[in-house]
């Protein structure tokens, strides 16, 4: 482990091997490439200093040497503690970029990272979870928490500033979820734009990124044949139709489970089974939880389990499934590889835990396409433009990403595919915008 002020890595030898991974990236993100090149000429982040806590991939560092060729600073820390790619992280502190992540680090590690992130005073934050911004909104609110004595470690004699910062934002829905509830609190401190919900990202990063990415997993981390397999799908929002969609054209025979009324009909009118969570244990072969909640796979679905059951989580957090009641249900627990662990139960049966149950396309595979990152990260970038350029005019509240910001990343990606489209005539313009038109 290498570390110093300015990073935290694991080998900055590794860096050569990270460069070619983050040029395989850019290749494949044109719309970043776009934005970067724009960036250089206009210079609109010069000065600005951002704390991104993101999971640290190839795709990422595409971002990070966007926002650098902006004219920021950047600090960079890991938003899980096994999904960083070392290489990369090497390849960024070789650049300049003050970066604190490794894989394997410990939970009391990850804090102290976002400490050190947090150490350059941010203006704004780049978040993914929001371990970053809650942490921000702890201190300033004075709320006790364990990991805050790690991440104050992290800060050493740093004093953080909260209304200093112009604005932040969030790129995955459980992020959301907790900004929100901080907003409902009337707690939340500065803006932050919901980039997950944008539809630039939410229809294409979830469904498709996490649909791919989690089948790559499975397949990288096991080598089973997918195809006769039942394969549960806990959840079916736009991550799980994603991984459902995914598997059944792998050939599985895919089975929802659902607590959304309307979800579940979805899922049964698109031709899949719904069940409740004990009759799917009792018949499936793989399980993968997709719904940002805790526990959803417990004790009582792992007692009625068949010998031999995959787990898996494609939810942000390791609460998904509950490790706890796996612990105390197996009688012997053995790493079969490292994105694998076999706990033979009492009672004689195997259940295997892919990637500790954590997020397992980016623990046992890379994360999302290059292709898709694209999109999100371009509508990063362009937030962090916004954030830097209007904070005076947003409300301290979670922001949607302007249509006009959505509407342009869409086109500028089309523009790559070398697709046109249609615009509307001057008789359709008028014909959706008056309301006194009907049938003739």
């Amino acid at each position: 482990m290498e570390r110093t002020d300015r990073y935290w890595v694991r080998d900055t030898d590794l860096a050569s091997d990270g460069m070619k991974r983050i040029a395989w990236a850019e290749q494949r993100m044109p719309v970043v490439g776009a934005i970067r090149r724009r960036f250089e000429r206009e210079r609109p982040l010069k000065g600005v200093r951002v704390a991104a806590c993101l999971h640290v991939t190839k795709e990422t560092a595409a971002l990070v040497r966007t926002l650098v060729s902006g004219g920021a600073e950047v600090s960079l820390c890991a938003s899980n503690p096994l999904s960083t790619q070392d290489d990369v992280a090497a390849a960024l502190v070789e650049e300049g970029v003050s970066v604190y992540a490794y894989r394997g680090m410990s939970e009391s590690e990850y804090y102290e990272c976002i400490g050190r992130a947090l150490s350059i005073r941010p203006e704004i934050t780049v978040d993914d979870g929001a371990d970053l911004t809650v942490t921000v909104h702890k201190l300033a609110h004075r709320v006790q928490s364990p990991e805050l004595s790690h991440v104050l470690t992290g800060m050493g004699d740093v004093q953080l500033a909260p209304e200093d910062i112009r604005g932040g934002t969030e790129e995955t829905t459980t992020g959301v979820t907790r900004l929100r509830a901080l907003e409902r609190e009337g707690r939340l401190l500065y803006p932050i734009i919901a980039v997950n919900d944008s539809p630039t990202k939410s229809l294409f990063d979830n469904p498709l990124g996490t649909g791919q990415s989690t089948i790559d997993a499975i397949m990288r981390s096991t080598g089973v044949l997918l195809a006769g397999k039942r394969f549960v799908v806990f959840g079916y929002g736009r991550v799980g139709s994603g991984i459902a969609a995914r598997a059944r054209g792998m050939g599985a025979e895919v089975i929802v489970v659902e607590v959304n009324p309307v979800r579940a009909l979805m899922a049964a009118m698109e031709g899949y089974r719904v069940m409740g969570s004990k009759d799917a244990a009792k018949t499936g072969d793989i399980f993968v939880t997709a719904t940002g909640n805790i526990g959803v796979i417990r004790r009582e679905h792992m007692e009625l389990m068949k010998d031999g059951a995959i787990l898996a989580n494609a939810g942000h957090y390791d609460v998904e499934v509950s490790l706890g009641d796996l612990r105390s249900l197996a009688e012997s627990v053995e790493e079969i590889s490292p994105s694998v662990e076999r706990f033979r139960t009492k009672d004689g049966r195997n259940i295997y835990l892919l990637a500790k149950g954590r997020l397992v396309n980016l623990v046992a595979a890379e994360g999302h396409p290059s292709e898709v990152m694209d999109l999100s990260f371009s509508l990063q970038a362009l937030s962090v433009e916004l954030l830097a350029r209007e904070r005076e005019r947003l409300p301290s509240r979670v922001l949607d990403v302007p249509p006009e910001v959505d509407r342009a990343v869409a086109e500028l990606k089309l523009d790559s595919m070398g697709i046109t489209i249609d615009e509307m005539t001057e008789e359709q313009l008028r014909y959706v915008n008056e309301w006194k038109l009907g049938t003739s």
